[in-house]
Formats: C-alpha cells, structure tokens, sequence
C-alpha cells in the first residue's frame, strides 16, 4: 500500500487552495481501508477523507493521514418491482453517476444533476437541487468503521439525515464523523418513474418549450442549462458550490423580516417553517463581486465565493465571516456555511 508524502492539495479541492498533505494514501476499494485499519503505525492516525474536494475549504495542511477516495464502479445491483437499486463506488463523480442512470434506463436522479463532488460525498452533505435530496434515493450505505475495519451496510433510516446534514456529518453521540468512511452507496430509482416538477425555473422551461410533460432526459438537460448559467464551472472558476445554507426560520420571524424587506425571497417548507433564500440577502447586502485577496462573491450567484486566482483558505474564511456578520446586522439571521472549513 504506497503511502505518498507531502502531495499538493490543490488539484484535490475545486475551489483550488493551496496545502499539503504531509501523508496521503489511495483508497480504491474496501480492503485499502482494512489495510490502513490494520496498518502498525496508520491504523492509529488521525484520518482526513477526501473525495471531490467539492466541499472543502483548506486553510492550512494536513497533519492527519489523508484518505483520497478513489474506488470506482457502477452497476445495477438489483431490479425490484418497484425500484432500481444502482451501487456506485465512493470515488465515482456524482454527475458521471446521475448521466450513466439516465443512459441506462434508470431515471430518478435527474434533478441532482451536474453537482459537484464524488459518490461517498454525497450521503454525508445530504446533496440536494430542484426539490429533491439524495435522502429521497438512498438505499442504504456501506461503510467502514476506521478503528475496527468492521463493514455495515447502514439503511437510509439510521442516517439521520437533516437539510445538508446526516450521521456522517456529526460528532457528537451517535455521530460518525472521523470515525467511519463511506465505500460504496445504493440508491434506489423508483418505479414507475414520475417527474419532480414544482421549482419556478423548471416551469419556466416547461412554458418556454411547451412541455407540460417532461422525459427525464429533458428535466437533466434543463437543469443542466440552469445550473450552467448562474453557477461557475470548477475546472474554470475555483469555488465549492453554494457557500452558505437557505435558513430556515419560523412562520412568525418570517413576517417580521417581512416587515422590514418586503421583497425577500422565501419558501413555505411542508413543516411549517419558512426557507429565506441565503443569496438574495447576500445581495441585498451589497456583497455581489465583493472580494478579500483572491477570493470574491460571484457576479452571477451571490451565494457562491470564487477563487480569483491566487486565494488562500484565510481570505476565502475572512470574506465569509464579513458576509456573515453584515447579513446578521441587516436581517438578524446568521448564516451557516455549507463546506467544511478546515
């Protein structure tokens, strides 16, 4: 098992930071954990998992043991009567999966398309898009514990999955973060297939082609194009996606934030509470291709921090702290980031 030494991250992060693994070993299957478990002197380090890097924000190096997560595969692994269970391995690009689905003649995923990151990430974030979350899919998930190497296959119903939040994600009690790895993930495609509709940008489109009854193929492609527009491409403009959650806040707080900005963006959610759109306020807040160093909000898409070139972790973590505060002094909400910052 070749252990690498003092390996840049750079190319390992999509919104391109600079930092160094001091050590780094590739993960490309089930028994690549076992043998780190196993191993005399790294079954005892600390672990540091890295998918996509999509989710990421690197503000210095690494001490602990960096797993990169490249198992790769996809199959069918069962058809039931009323569902396709697909697996894919943990370093299999999420989109690469959504497109093999929808090739295959398994829909169900579309509306997850082009989001960044890899496989085993996806659990962990609770990946959402255009009125569904990969909890809607999920099957079930292999994992690893990182202190025994003993393999469960957890069900979606014990992953205690929240908005961009699940077990993977926790440390507390009963939370499983940098104490289990994720391998391999089943989701389930449902049969028959029926169109998640709903979101104002996919009735556009069904208005704008005069499409009442969209295929699969048609809502990825759509969603595809949307995502396009307003969202910069990692491999062109380093970022990490959506920087900071919608809040969710209660029905009362809502009219009151109403009161005062009558045109804020918000969603009634099913439980009552209400969605307040994180990039409106933003901009509302004038931050709209503000930027510390070489990290900048985005003009298309407040929502989104970009790499303009040269950023470092620090400037990206102090343009979101200012973002933050000025939304809070504005609104008296503050926003929680989306990625990890490291």
């Amino acid at each position: 098992m070749p252990i690498e030494v003092d390996v840049n991250l750079k190319p390992y992060n999509s919104f391109g930071l600079p930092a160094t693994a001091h050590r780094l070993v590739r993960i490309r299957s089930a028994a690549d954990v076992r043998r780190v478990v196993d191993h005399p002197k790294l079954g005892r380090a600390p672990k540091f998992v890295l998918g996509g890097g999509s989710n990421i924000v690197l503000t210095k190096d690494v001490d602990a043991l960096v797993l990169k997560m490249e198992i790769p595969g996809i199959r069918l692994l069962e058809e039931r009567a009323d569902a396709w269970i697909i697996e894919a391995g943990a370093g299999v690009p999420w989109h690469q999966l959504v497109q093999w689905s929808l090739d295959e003649g398994f829909p169900g995923l579309e509306n997850l398309a082009l989001i960044p990151g890899t496989v085993g990430a996806a659990p962990v974030q609770n990946i959402g898009a255009y009125g569904m979350e990969i909890k809607d899919r999920l099957d079930s998930v292999a994992v690893i514990d990182l202190v025994t190497g003993r393999s469960v296959l957890l069900p979606a119903s014990v992953c205690k999955f929240g908005y961009r939040d699940s077990v993977f994600k926790q440390t507390g009690f009963g939370g499983l973060s940098g104490k289990s790895v994720i391998t391999h993930v089943r989701l389930r495609c449902p049969k028959p297939w029926r169109p998640v509709l709903g979101y104002l940008e996919l009735e556009r489109k069904m208005a704008e082609t005069a499409t009442p009854q969209p295929t699969a193929r048609q809502i990825f492609d759509w969603i595809c194009e949307i995502r396009r527009a307003k969202l910069p491409d990692p491999a062109v403009i380093g970022n990490a996606g959506s920087f900071f959650k919608n809040p969710l806040v209660s029905a009362e707080q809502c009219r009151d934030i109403i009161g005062r900005d009558p045109h804020i963006v918000h969603y009634p959610m099913p439980d009552g509470s209400i969605k307040l759109a994180a990039g409106w306020m933003i901009d509302a807040c004038g931050w709209k291709g503000k930027a510390v160093g070489g990290a900048a909000v985005y003009e298309r898409q407040a929502l989104v921090l970009v790499n303009r070139g040269e950023a470092r972790g620090a400037e990206v973590v102090t343009l979101a702290r200012a973002i933050q505060e000025s939304v809070y002094g504005r609104f008296g909400i503050r926003l929680e980031t989306e990625p990890l910052l490291f």
